[in-house]
């Protein structure tokens, strides 16, 4: 059965034969190829060669704390109710950021800063403004840079909104998952409609440049109809990006979520449905299906920028910044130079230990091959285009594009005779059926899943 809605058609039967689990892609090797060979000697080399490229920067901090743990969660976080723990948090963190700053050449540019977590504020004033002025004291700051931070809307007033925004903050992203009262309480997050609302209107009377929401399909309780009451509320707030992600159930991972009542979780086909109906209603309501779970409206600069097809992914998702390395600050972060990816320690107690000694908290991390290079390259350009052109490819790179990936365009016959792909001799795009499955397309170009088998989410 299909339905056909704008740029995209939902094929059930498609999404049910090609819904397997492959990487979200926000890298290319994934971060599960990340290991402890890595070194902070090999980094202090790829960031020596990452100046001399002389790249615009994007700085990424975590503030891991949470009052109350969301059983959906999926990050990294510290749950206490004692905020004296961030004190010495924030301590390191500062510390990090002068030592870091010591290896990045002072003229290179910030043209991109974001906080999340955890619960960003988690903080209090004086913690963020602590934050913030060591930040601009240590990096070349522009004056138009995209300055964001994630918010649990359950731990904000007024006065709190007003604040960030007279920091300097001017794009802002908090979680709704869900309007239903009976769904917030098998996942632990309550937070009432009006407050919801209040937020929104707070951070529309600061002015903020974007908001983000995030929305949660598949969790317990879920049905058709109560999820489509959440996603008319949604539209009805208004915000320029709308996030709606797939509910991955993974107790032997994420222990929070064995509190998750399992048999209320909905069934597969209901969860199809869902997934049709809010797709349907966001690109029935101005806002265009930008990929993977995200969308946008249509003047939003994630759409411009995948119209000019300058969209791209990091680790924090889609970005409107081509052509920038990413630099985390704090405990798990994962920094993204050119040809390098370094993870922080995950532990509080082995991050504070490497801070103690005066190093770089780096735990892994991998250098890139000039084949890695190539590969993220074509997978990128799949993820965030849809599209791929076979001559910039060659032109860039040096290759009969044909020839290098012979055995992948043989491998991509299959979806091409489902009519997920259409391929010519000099591009391959993914059609409207396979818009929705795109990370089971670029996965054919992925040379560490054909030689692994890793533990990813459903596509769908």
């Amino acid at each position: 059965m299909v339905f056909v809605l704008p740029g995209i058609k939902f094929d059930l039967d498609m999404i049910k034969k090609y819904d397997t689990p492959a990487p979200r892609y926000t890298s290319y090797p994934p971060a599960t190829e990340l290991n402890s060979e890595f070194t902070v000697t090999d980094f202090h080399g790829a960031m020596a060669a990452s100046n001399c490229r002389k790249s615009p920067l994007s700085l990424y901090f975590h503030i891991p704390f949470c009052q109350t743990a969301c059983y959906f969660c999926g990050c990294n976080t510290v749950i206490s109710q004692n905020k004296n723990i961030a004190k010495p948090y924030l301590e390191n963190l500062v510390q990090e950021i002068k030592n870091m700053a010591t290896l990045i050449d002072p003229e290179r540019k910030v043209v991109q800063i974001h906080w999340g977590g955890g619960t960003p504020n988690y903080l209090n004033h004086a913690q963020v403004k602590l934050l913030w002025k060591h930040i601009t004291e240590n990096f070349n700051i522009q004056p138009q840079a995209e300055i964001s931070i994630e918010i649990n809307p359950t731990y904000v007033d007024q006065d709190y909104i007003l604040f960030l925004r007279e920091v300097g903050f001017n794009r802002i992203s908090f979680g709704i998952q869900d309007f239903n009262y009976q769904v917030q309480v098998a996942v632990n997050r309550l937070q009432t409609e009006e407050h919801l609302f209040n937020v929104m209107s707070w951070i529309k009377g600061a002015k903020f440049d974007s908001v983000n929401v995030d929305l949660i399909y598949g969790l317990p309780h879920q049905t058709l109809q109560t999820f489509q009451e959440t996603v008319t509320k949604t539209i009805k707030l208004d915000p320029n990006r709308i996030v709606v992600f797939n509910f991955a159930y993974v107790p032997w991972m994420k222990p929070a979520q064995k509190n998750i009542p399992q048999a209320a979780l909905p069934q597969p086909q209901e969860k199809l449905e869902i997934l049709k109906m809010t797709i349907e209603e966001l690109t029935s309501n101005n806002y265009l299906f930008i990929g993977m779970d995200h969308f946008a409206k249509q003047n939003d600069e994630l759409a411009l920028a995948q119209h000019n097809r300058t969209l791209q992914r990091n680790f924090q998702g889609y970005t409107t910044h081509r052509g920038t390395e990413l630099l985390g600050f704090g405990a798990t972060s994962i920094s993204m130079l050119n040809d390098a990816y370094v993870q922080n320690h995950k532990q509080l107690k082995d991050y504070y230990q490497a801070m103690a000694a005066d190093v770089l908290p780096i735990s892994k991390g991998i250098k890139l091959s000039q084949d890695d290079i190539i590969r993220r390259d074509v997978i990128m350009s799949i993820m965030s285009h849809f599209y791929l052109n076979k001559q910039d490819i060659e032109d860039k790179y040096h290759i009969c594009f044909d020839d290098y990936f012979s055995h992948e365009l043989k491998a991509l016959e299959i979806p091409a005779a489902d009519q997920l792909v259409d391929i010519s001799s000099n591009q391959i795009q993914v059609t409207d059926i396979g818009r929705l499955l795109v990370r089971n397309i670029a996965v054919i170009f992925d040379n560490y899943q054909n030689t692994k088998e890793r533990r990813f989410s459903r596509a769908i």
